[in-house]
């Protein structure tokens, strides 16, 4: 099928073993494009209220989006769509590694899966022959010898024993990239299935080859021209962030008391390059290579991401890195998010520390660390809390006053006391405690070129434009680090807070209007890679209007599912700790939310309750 879709998708039922084939309609594939957008329609439209995450009736959809399979630079990614067992509401997980192509060449666009198998299985598709096989001999391996396990000419999706044992925050690895975020590894162990593979020959058709190939060979030296994506990435990794981060009093220290560590340095993407890194390495595809590979028991694995780095260093008063590299690995082989794991531990950790829980763990007590890690996958003694996530701790324990979560979902390493819109964004995120489905700390606090952090002008506006791009690129589906190329290399000429910086830093805060026109009508041009790419398979032109328009109708779609769920606008907050504690002298209080929330919702389009409107679904062709 041209136009990037391979025109048939695949639902399995592991109760009763029933598979079929079904096929989305033209007008879906517009309206949701691919990846997160067509398996969040299709969660909502297949799933009753209130259904269990981890029930028989429960969905785990598995997404490409139309320029996957091609040649196109960092697109070898794919989503794992469903209801997240640790906040009840939906949830989407992208993830790297060989499975999405293998699909894409197996001739499928989503495989759905329902329904729990009686014993542990596996899924084998292998073009049009699909398969349930056992897979007794592998339950309760780990991510990495599962995968070895399995014939090496398959993509493979895997979960380790935090999956097996429904940990909720377990992951789903392949190779070694991980889809971390909201228990995905969770459902697909309520499924009784340790591995999902596919293999195939199909090609993905593009319309205007020639012009792809010429526009892919200009975008790989775009990339690799340009001084985050070419430079900062490739040396440091998302590590770069470390030493930014605390620079900017922003990287949670003790469970979000401070913003800030004197031992920091200890940590950064610098110490890891010089006294830790092995060789660098990346998903396929990626001309960035910003992965890091490093050495732990004398094996070459895969080293911590900057969200690892934070969340299991300064939040836990850990600064070394031997032990970081440690556990990152333990954690992937397990099948744990380091995020929600690094911050359910510092939540142990305080508890302790106040009194309201009798345990051994202490901030800056390290030796204990990796038992606790295999008793959290394993669910024994406290692991079996710790395994439930925050806000279940703090509903047995107390401390929801620093509790740091949102709906249930653990924060990651950026602390919005020192950037406002990051903050707002952490709020509003359909699902929960969210960086990387918008991102706005990059223009606040974490990029070259920053907007002033503690103010609140133009934050409601550039929420929502990078929620809704962030959509969109995450059905189309490629990495959201290619958007850190959206902020032009000049600016990293120029002298930080120099006279040109500072008039384009108050153009941008004073930019609200512009961006409500922008939003309201759309750019009717492509202006960045994600329209071009687009535009080229399909062989039309798609304008960046219609590229964030595809972005906010699923980002919509995403809300209307939290709120069938129960979700309403009491759950569009942040913990006390964020909203109270000022880290900032001369600043009184934490992110002033009160104020941010209201237009928010006035740009999306929603009423006061934070409920879309009719005139908005009207407008985004959203029908139920």
């Amino acid at each position: 099928m041209a136009g990037g879709y391979m025109g048939k998708s695949l639902e399995i039922d592991l109760s009763s073993g029933a598979i079929k084939k079904f096929s989305f309609s033209r007008e879906e594939r517009e309206l949701y494009l691919g990846g997160r957008g067509l398996a969040t329609r299709y969660l909502y439209q297949n799933t009753q209220p209130g259904y269990d995450p981890l029930g028989e009736d429960a969905l785990l959809i598995f997404g490409t989006g139309p320029i996957n399979g091609t040649s196109a630079t960092q697109t070898n990614r794919f989503t794992i769509t469903a209801k997240s067992p640790l906040t009840g509401g939906i949830a989407t997980s992208a993830c790297g590694g060989n499975f999405c192509t293998k699909l894409k060449k197996a001739g499928y666009d989503l495989v759905v899966i329902r329904g729990k198998a009686k014993t542990p299985v596996i899924i084998e598709i292998d073009q049009d022959m699909v398969r349930i096989k056992k897979a007794g001999r592998l339950w309760g391996k780990g991510t990495y010898s599962t995968q070895e396990a399995l014939p090496g000419q398959f993509g493979k999706a895997v979960i380790g024993p935090a999956g097996e044992n429904l940990v909720k925050y377990a992951c789903i690895v392949s190779e070694e990239r991980v889809a971390g975020r909201a228990g995905m590894g969770a459902v697909m162990g309520s499924k009784n299935l340790k591995a999902i593979m596919a293999n195939g020959k199909s090609k993905v058709e593009i319309i205007e080859t020639e012009k792809f190939r010429e526009f892919q060979k200009f975008m790989t030296r775009f990339m690799l021209d340009h001084p985050m994506t070419g430079d900062v990435l490739p040396r440091l990794g998302t590590a770069n962030l470390v030493r930014t981060t605390a620079g900017k009093n922003i990287i949670p220290t003790f469970n979000f008391r401070q913003g800030r560590h004197p031992e920091t340095a200890k940590i950064s993407g610098e110490e890891l390059a010089d006294k830790h890194l092995e060789k660098t390495g990346g998903c396929t595809s990626c001309a960035i290579k910003c992965g890091r590979v490093v050495k732990v028991d004398g094996k070459l694995v895969k080293g911590p991401e900057f969200e690892t780095l934070a969340l299991l260093s300064n939040n836990l008063g850990n600064f070394k890195l031997t032990n970081i590299n440690r556990w990152n690995y333990i954690c992937d082989d397990l099948g744990i998010d380091t995020i929600s794991c690094g911050n359910s531990i510092g939540f142990v950790m305080e508890l302790t520390e106040k009194g309201l829980l009798n345990s051994p763990y202490r901030f800056g007590k390290t030796d204990n660390i990796e038992d606790l890690l295999h008793s959290i996958a394993h669910r024994q003694g406290l692991g079996n809390d710790i395994a439930e996530g925050v806000r279940s701790l703090s509903e047995k324990y107390g401390g929801k006053e620093f509790a740091c979560h949102v709906k249930g979902l653990e924060l990651p390493g950026y602390d919005p006391r020192g950037c406002y819109g990051q903050g707002l964004e952490y709020a509003t995120t359909n699902r929960g405690g969210c960086h990387i489905q918008g991102s706005t700390m990059y223009l606040e606090a974490t990029g070259f070129f920053i907007v002033d952090p503690h103010s609140i002008k133009a934050k409601p506006e550039l929420v929502v434009l990078q929620q809704n791009t962030n959509a969109a690129i995450s059905s189309l589906i490629m990495c959201y680090f290619s958007a850190y190329a959206m902020i032009p290399g000049l600016t990293y000429k120029m002298k930080p807070h120099g006279l040109v910086f500072n008039l384009l830093s108050k153009l941008v805060l004073n930019s609200g209007p512009v961006l409500q026109v922008m939003l309201k009508y759309g750019a009717p041009i492509p202006l960045l890679w994600f329209e071009r790419y687009l535009g080229y398979v399909k062989g039309r032109t798609c304008t960046m209007g219609e590229f964030v328009k595809i972005g906010e109708r699923i980002f919509n779609m995403e809300r209307l599912f939290n709120l069938r769920e129960g979700f309403s606008r009491r759950d569009d907050i942040l913990p006390p700790r964020l909203l109270n504690d000022s880290t900032f002298p001369g600043i009184k209080g934490g992110v002033p939310l009160n104020k941010l929330l209201p237009r928010y919702y006035r740009v999306r389009g929603w009423d006061q309750s934070g409920v879309p409107t009719h005139k908005t679904l009207q407008k985004l062709e959203i029908r139920l």
